[in-house]
């Protein structure tokens, strides 16, 4: 068995499973309590905050617990969308790859109001800093960009927005569920108001994330109730997740250099192999993107037919993201970037985690080259190309 699809969800690390297995047996008490049984369970969940704070470089109170990446994204936003409408600025920019967190949000503000500009993706996968400058106006409350995409794993231009961003006297969002513990994140050296990550990604729990707001903002809440994570998002916390989600952190933010340097040769592998197969094509920029991904488009093919193939091999993939699995329509993100309906609906999403070795590596190249090669074997698109019916577009 091969697990390439790291960035649906990742398996827990030794010491996140480790942490949350202790405290749920010895320090279950209510962190609201005011006995030292509770007491115990409260300074569990302040030393998570800090050491969560530290990897990014915040302060332990800019950090509120949430049930993950979804929930913070919605929060960072609605805060936003709130603090600009009371100022009369409803204006929010952000890109057409956005996870569906943001995008889905951000067109429930249109119906209430608020315009919204999703600035293109380029080829590459890339979006520049200074269509973002240019696409700021008087009313802009907001510009919320991911650090890594989901699916074509590019990493964008982050510090440049966040610099033009502070100097327009706009609060900036990104969403950092792929970037997280993968990649060195600095919220003030990079000027980023609010950050949304989620545990799941780097080895901790599911149900577990958190939200970065920059201290002087003032948070808007989800869910009322009691007085949890200083009145921001009520409900009593999920200690032992949220210990584990800051000791998953630790550990991989300890080994990240040595983590991606090892990753990177072996996903240059995949790619030079997969580029093997004719009429294929890497997506997203070669070089500007997370250590651990790989997507593919193959012409002729679709994507879930080949992601069953490969599962009978034992090898576990994804054609996109796993928020939209059972999707019909092709992924929003190779739209963007410009591949046609026929083309996104043959991709393939390689995640590939810091235990893959080199023999498995090859076996994923064989196993999606005998795969497409089946696949185009019976195809009747595939045919009509390679009889000159239809002009071949990789």
């Amino acid at each position: 068995m091969i697990y390439a699809d790291n960035a649906a969800t990742t398996k827990m690390s030794e010491a996140a499973l480790r942490t949350m297995v202790t405290v749920m047996n010895e320090n279950y008490g209510n962190p609201s309590s005011l006995y030292r049984f509770g007491q115990r369970a409260k300074e569990i969940l302040e030393a998570a905050r800090a050491d969560v704070a530290s990897v990014i470089n915040a302060e332990p109170r800019e950090i509120t617990f949430t049930s993950g990446g979804s929930e913070a994204d919605n929060q960072a936003i609605l805060t936003a969308a709130e603090l600009g409408r009371k100022k009369g600025r409803k204006h929010i920019i952000s890109t057409a790859f956005e996870h569906h967190a943001v995008l889905h949000t951000l067109k429930k503000l249109e119906q209430n109001g608020f315009t919204v500009t999703l600035l293109d993706v380029h080829e590459n996968g890339l979006i520049r800093p200074e269509e973002v400058e240019a696409a700021i106006q008087e009313d802009t409350c907001l510009v919320t960009v991911m650090y890594a995409n989901n699916e074509i794993g590019t990493i964008q231009p982050i510090t440049e927005i966040g610099a033009i961003c502070r100097a327009h006297g706009v609060l900036f969002h990104t969403d950092a569920v792929q970037a997280i513990g993968h990649l060195p994140i600095d919220v003030k050296a990079q000027n980023i108001d609010m950050l949304s990550a989620s545990a799941h990604k780097f080895h901790g729990p599911k149900g577990v994330g958190f939200l970065y707001v920059k201290k002087g903002i003032r948070i808007s809440n989800l869910i009322e109730g009691g007085a949890q994570e200083r009145g921001k998002r009520a409900g009593t916390e999920n200690v032992a997740g949220i210990a584990s989600c800051a000791a998953a952190l630790k550990e991989a933010a300890a080994g990240m250099d040595e983590t991606a340097a090892n990753l990177k040769v072996k996903r240059d592998r995949l790619i030079a192999g997969l580029r093997e197969i004719p009429h294929s094509a890497l997506n997203g920029d070669e070089t500007q993107r997370l250590p651990s991904n790989v997507n593919f488009c193959f012409e002729g093919i679709e994507g879930e037919a080949l992601l069953l193939l490969l599962d009978q091999k034992g090898i576990m993939a994804s054609s996109g993201s796993a928020c939209t699995s059972g999707a019909l329509d092709p992924s929003h993100v190779l739209l963007a970037i410009g591949r046609v309906h026929d083309v996104a609906h043959g991709s393939l999403r390689l995640s590939i985690g810091e235990d893959i070795t080199d023999e498995e590596v090859e076996e994923i190249i064989g196993s999606v080259k005998e795969v497409v090669a089946y696949l185009r074997g019976f195809s009747p698109i595939w045919r009509d190309l390679t009889a000159g019916k239809k002009p071949f577009i990789l």
